[in-house]
């Protein structure tokens, strides 16, 4: 269970890491949205291992989806809706 939570957040970080940087979202901020990421992941797999292989899709889609993004506001609305991807489960 702990290699799912890792390859998710693992893909999340790789994904989003190659960000400018933006005021409102530094990388303090983006460090702190990981370690949320990792909490929220580690919780929903908890509660239902079954799903975890859909939200490792989910959240390769969306680091995709702003991996070619050059600036970090962009890289914090995509953990944002990681985050609460995870957390509807």
């Amino acid at each position: 269970m702990k290699k799912i939570v890792l390859a998710v957040v693992g893909v999340a970080a790789l994904g989003l890491s190659a960000c400018s940087k933006a005021p409102e979202c530094t990388a303090e901020v983006i460090g702190k949205k990981t370690q949320e990421l990792t909490t929220a992941v580690q919780e929903a797999v908890t509660k239902n291992p079954a799903k975890a292989t859909e939200w490792a899709a989910k959240v390769q889609e969306i680091a995709t989806k702003y991996s070619s993004s050059s600036n970090q506001a962009d890289a914090c609305k995509a953990y944002d809706e990681i985050i609460a991807e995870v957390k509807k489960g």
